[in-house]
């Protein structure tokens, strides 16, 4: 059974030529009304062309959505998810992940507030952001319908996309009439870089591929060194001057940038099921997760940080999956931020040609005390021969299992 035409549909919109193609396909296919929404999540791009060509291709001013979210995706994506240490496959620091729960939100949200029945997005149908837009939207908005093109409509080739884009009188930039070496996302926390010349996973990926870092060999040959504050799992000050979570962010990208940090180079499985090799950059998050850990190890107790180790891939991979919305991962989160009520103080950190060095860390909630762990006089905080009953204790069970296999 046919689904009814859509009436109305919000459209994530880049301004790029695959999302100009969609935007005029949803009018030539369904004959339906578009809205477009374009998120500024400090992807460094000029978003004015994004309205300009939205214009051109019919839509109505009322109709463009352009919005900056660049405070609220550091503040209620990214922060959250580092409180976490979060990586995927132990490398990857979800950069793309992150942010497609927050764009599918304001698709949901735009939806309600234009009366639109649908939105559609440009993911095709290999990857994870399908999966990430759509589970989010039946999370917030179940009975939404959702559009994928790449899934629906009858191209087979670029060359399809291309001629049906000269047909609209589509603008086409001259380098896009070839193949893309590669193709790229990028937001305030990372970049990514994927396809064509990175599909090989034995060659290296070419220098022009890195826009966010220097390479480590051509950063400076001295110590860059910063001070990051944190309350509450979160950085909050940057050297001493407080900053708000984006233009903290901001500003460790700059620093990690000169700096040549946050380079990964990796195969990961996708959700969907095949391995991809991706280039990413990111750069602040890199310094930002290891000062996190650096601050939690004054201040988390031993269970508590190794519970967190624990669950860590399991919260990991529910982002990288689509589920921010999904009851586990919300369970998960209180577990998390429970954790980092006393997560507060100041890590020093040595930014040196690729590699981020801890070189001092402090805290009001320090459990760290150093009349325990002296090598000098203890004055009688901690009795050495208590240790004979604890380890006579713990290696009673493998006693009595040795004895059994001795008589064995």
């Amino acid at each position: 059974m046919s689904l009814p035409r859509p009436k109305k549909v919000v459209l994530a919109y880049s301004g790029g030529l695959d999302t100009s193609i969609i935007l005029k396909w949803l009018q030539t296919e369904y004959g339906c009304e578009v809205v477009t929404f374009t998120a500024d999540l400090g992807q460094g791009e000029e978003l004015g062309p994004a309205r300009q060509k939205a214009e051109l291709l019919g839509i109505a001013p009322r109709n463009i959505h352009i919005e900056d979210l660049r405070e609220e995706f550091v503040r209620d994506f990214v922060f959250p998810m580092f409180r976490a240490n979060a990586l995927y496959e132990g490398t990857y620091l979800l950069g793309t992940s992150i942010a497609r729960p927050l764009i599918a939100k304001r698709l949901v949200e735009i939806a309600r507030e234009t009366g639109a029945d649908a939105i559609a997005h440009g993911a095709t149908g290999k990857g994870n952001d399908q999966v990430r837009f759509e589970l989010t939207a039946y999370a917030l908005a179940p009975r939404i319908r959702v559009i994928a093109p790449w899934r629906e409509w009858a191209f087979k080739s670029r060359e399809d996309l291309l001629a049906f884009a000269e047909a609209h009188q589509i603008p086409i930039a001259k380098d896009k009439r070839g193949e893309a070496p590669f193709s790229v996302d990028a937001n305030l926390l990372h970049s990514s870089s994927e396809g064509k010349v990175l599909e090989d996973p034995w060659i290296p990926a070419p220098d022009y591929v890195h826009q966010r870092s220097l390479s480590p060999m051509a950063a400076p040959d001295k110590v860059t060194e910063i001070v990051l504050g944190f309350a509450r799992g979160d950085a909050v000050s940057l050297n001493g001057v407080a900053l708000s979570p984006a233009a903290l962010l901001a500003s460790l990208n700059d620093l990690g940038r000169d700096n040549g940090i946050g380079r990964v180079d990796l195969v990961e499985n996708r959700f969907v099921g095949m391995k991809s090799r991706g280039v990413y950059e990111t750069p602040g998050g890199t310094i930002l997760l290891a000062a996190h850990r650096a601050i939690e190890s004054l201040t988390l107790d031993r269970g508590a940080a190794h519970l967190k180790d624990e669950l860590m891939p399991r919260y990991a991979e529910l982002i990288y999956n689509g589920f921010w919305y999904a009851p586990e991962r919300e369970m998960l989160q209180a577990l998390i931020d429970k954790s980092q009520e006393k997560v507060e103080g100041e890590v020093r950190l040595g930014l040196y040609k690729g590699n981020v060095m801890v070189m001092g860390r402090r805290s009001p909630q320090s459990l760290y005390a150093q009349d325990l762990v002296t090598f000098e006089d203890d004055r009688g905080a901690y009795d050495q021969k208590d240790a004979a009953g604890f380890i006579r204790l713990n290696g009673l069970r493998l006693r009595t299992l040795a004895m059994r296999n001795e008589k064995g």
